[in-house]
């Protein structure tokens, strides 16, 4: 049993990064299908479509590749289960100095760090990505 579902799909995109996989086939939330929005805004995945029927839907990422290397270098769980975190329009910080991005549930929807500060937006910080 799995107890944090988006913790799970991190992991499984950053497993197929590591192991130069194409797509990758996750189980279908609302949320896990916003993320992967978000990380198709930034650049890290190319592609994400839902496949099957409505009790059984599964969420379908392409990841993003620059020749043969993945731009997706890490990902990284902020806010978990038992523990979560939160920040403020001027508590969202830069990653890697600008070359990562913050994945942000705002209450106008997920969106990258950048954008939520653009927009005054704080909320949950889901994860971050370089």
């Amino acid at each position: 049993m799995v107890t944090d579902p988006i913790a799970d799909m991190l992991s499984q995109i950053k497993n197929a990064v590591l192991a130069r996989h194409k797509t990758v086939v996750l189980p279908y939330s609302k949320v896990k299908e916003s993320i992967a929005k978000a990380l198709v805004d930034e650049g890290y995945l190319a592609t994400v479509a839902i496949t099957g029927m409505k009790p059984k839907q599964m969420l379908t990422v392409d990841i993003a590749y620059d020749g043969s290397e993945p731009v997706l270098a890490d990902i990284k769980r902020k806010s978990k289960p038992g523990l979560r975190v939160y920040v403020s329009t001027r508590e969202i910080r830069q990653v890697l100095g600008g070359f990562g991005s913050a994945i942000i549930s705002t209450p106008l929807g997920v969106m990258s760090g950048k954008e939520a500060k653009k927009r005054g937006l704080g909320g949950e910080l889901m994860c971050e990505v370089w």
